[in-house]
């Protein structure tokens, strides 16, 4: 499983009121959500993301409200993966949950640079720069994450698994 795209780059504490604002929570439709994903934090990120690409950020991504919009907005808006050096616990699982891919990786999270080229890796859990020719380690998904991953989240693992 890998992901590749340009890179959206934030700094730390991106709450989920820049993710979603919270006027637009009367919608649970992920593509109305998808189109004021982080409008609050950058006007131009849905007219410029395209399908693959990744959120680069740095400490406490996610924080803020428990909501699940948030990852559902990420997701919906065609972002492939989300790398931060440190998310906060309630988002990293809502992330999972609905099979948003995120990494923890604090040299990564520094180090890559706003329109970069990124690869990720997974099965291996490696983070490539295909801009700087630098890579990352991070932890690979564990096979439970993985499956999770390949459902589209936990509900679709959980209801295929009885099939």
């Amino acid at each position: 499983m890998n992901a590749s795209g340009k890179v959206f780059k934030y700094g730390d504490n991106v709450d989920t009121d820049v993710i979603i604002p919270a006027r637009y929570l009367n919608s649970s439709e992920p593509s109305e959500l998808a189109a004021h994903c982080m409008e609050d934090i950058d006007k131009d990120f849905v007219k410029q993301i395209k399908k693959g690409d990744i959120i680069v950020a740095e400490k406490n991504f996610g924080c803020g409200s428990s909501r699940e919009h948030a990852p559902i907005a990420i997701k919906a808006s065609g972002v492939s993966c989300v790398i931060a050096e440190t998310f906060a616990r309630i988002f990293y699982r809502n992330a999972i949950n609905i099979g948003l891919p995120i990494l923890e990786c604090k040299e990564a999270a520094r180090d890559i640079k706003e329109g970069d080229e990124v690869e990720v890796d997974f099965d291996k859990g490696i983070i490539y720069n295909k801009t700087r020719g630098t890579s990352y380690k991070s932890q690979a998904f564990p096979e439970f994450m993985k499956k999770i991953m390949a459902s589209e989240g936990l509900i679709n693992y959980i209801n295929s698994k009885g099939k």
